[in-house]
């Protein structure tokens, strides 16, 4: 693993610091980093936000937030990272910036006038050009790394204009969009799966892959998103983010190199060979209850769930189907990545092979696993065939140090690796393919909490079906 703490001394600017997603993802992972020890030698922390906070209040939050997550600051290095702890009030924009510069002020005299500063957009997206237009105004662009969380934009339009105001005030290099999905330990193992074992990398086409499945299902409900989640859905939520990216992992051409330009150059061009989506080729569902929730519409069309078959039109995928699912309210909660095998096209066997008994499955929760369903013969008197799995947690693997997903990428962001960020010319052809859906949405068909969704996805992943729930 590539180690942060050998970085410069560094200033995060944590915007929106006191906010649901800092407290939920942001937070612990820069104290996960800590517990690591990939945190830069010289470094600190400053949150942002409208309240009047003192530095000592927001250590007390910090402290209120980790124990919540059952990090238990007691047991890692409290005392030295709280005292890299401190807050701006006053919230940030172009015309007022608060107390943030002030602070600033204070850590550039104990880290030094060189020190790398990394501003952390942990906000709603309406409030990513504002904050932008604020650090280049403010001059805390120059130099400066930014990451920006998901979604980026929330619509084609919205995409455009926030695109073009980014790039006024920060080059490329400086911008890390940020996708979770990508940090996944299980994720990462889809291209190394395929490029580092000859087995894989010769039989990675449709020659011998004949369905792709990228299966995230969810018993959660909304909780306390609901504003959000009704003004957006699962499908600018899932599906156009984290679901693309992941099939775009799996489909990409062999990269130049593993070089962070060449494999984000490989992820973003076969995106755009991402066929526009049909709408014959999605199925909208919505959880019965959902408009009963607070912070929803009473009328409410929006989608809790998301079925999609995904044609890539290039010559290793054609006529491939990449089948794409997630929802809320499901029976199980999973993230599972199928490569459904052709069965051997000719031989003694060949019609007698269960039809799914190849499959290669990377489940992406956690810590990650590999598993592959090979055909065998029963044991016993007969030639019977039938189908046994080998199974790799990846927790397992000596000397295994999982991240999971924020901590991951917050330390590529202080190493400045863009490798598993995502760029705008993929984000733009994204926007392209589900461009029509967004124009003539499907109908949302209801669906029983704790089942598995609307009946017609089941038609949509035929003849195999989902893998998940069969």
């Amino acid at each position: 693993m590539a180690d942060s703490s050998d970085a410069g001394a560094t200033v995060f600017v944590l915007f929106g610091a006191t906010g649901d997603l800092a407290k939920r993802m942001v937070i612990p992972a820069f104290y996960q980093l800590a517990r690591h020890g990939l945190l830069p030698k010289k470094w600190m922390l400053i949150g942002n936000g409208r309240g009047d906070v003192s530095h000592e209040d927001f250590r007390g939050h910090v402290h209120d937030v980790l124990t919540e997550f059952g990090l238990k600051p007691e047991d890692g290095p409290w005392d030295e990272f709280s005292a890299n702890l401190g807050f701006a009030g006053g919230g940030f924009d172009s015309s007022d910036p608060g107390t943030l510069l002030d602070v600033i002020e204070e850590a550039r005299k104990q880290l030094g006038e060189d020190a790398q500063f990394i501003h952390y957009l942990a906000i709603p997206p309406a409030a990513f050009i504002t904050i932008t237009e604020g650090l280049g105004e403010h001059g805390l662009a120059k130099g400066s790394r930014v990451v920006y969380e998901k979604p980026f934009g929330t619509s084609p339009a919205n995409f455009r204009e926030l695109d073009a105001a980014v790039h006024k005030v920060l080059d490329e290099s400086q911008v890390f969009r940020i996708d979770h999905f990508l940090g996944k330990e299980g994720t990462q193992n889809l291209h190394v799966l395929r490029f580092g074992n000859g087995v894989f990398h010769s039989i990675w086409n449709r020659e011998h892959i004949r369905a792709v499945q990228i299966d995230v299902p969810e018993t959660l409900d909304i909780d306390d998103r609901a504003v959000f989640y009704d003004e957006t859905g699962a499908f600018l939520d899932m599906i156009v983010t984290h679901l693309f990216q992941v099939a775009a992992e799996i489909a990409m051409e062999p990269p130049v190199s593993m070089r962070a330009d060449d494999l984000q150059a490989a992820r973003e061009s076969v995106i755009a060979a991402f066929r526009p989506l049909a709408k014959k080729d999605v199925v909208f569902g919505q959880y019965d209850g959902y408009t009963a929730t607070e912070g929803v519409a009473p009328n409410s069309t929006m989608e809790t769930y998301v079925a999609a078959r995904l044609w890539i039109d290039t010559d290793r995928w054609r006529d491939v189907p990449f089948l794409l699912r997630t929802g809320k309210q499901l029976a199980v909660s999973e993230q599972q990545v199928s490569l459904i095998f052709r069965n051997p096209s000719s031989g003694p066997l060949s019609h007698d092979a269960p039809v799914d008994g190849n499959v290669l499955r990377v489940k992406l929760s956690g810590s990650g696993e590999i598993d592959l369903s090979v055909v065998i013969k029963e044991p016993g008197a007969d030639l019977t065939l039938t189908t046994a799995s080998a199974n790799l947690p990846l927790a397992a693997v000596e000397e295994a140090d999982s991240l999971p997903p924020y901590v991951k990428l917050i330390n590529d962001v202080i190493l400045g690796d863009r490798s598993l960020f995502t760029r705008p010319d993929g984000l733009a052809h994204a926007w392209d393919v589900i461009t029509p859906i967004l124009e003539d949405r499907p109908e949302v068909q209801p669906y029983a909490r704790g089942s598995w969704g609307p009946d017609a996805a089941v038609d949509l992943a035929a003849p195999d079906g989902w893998l998940l729930g069969q």
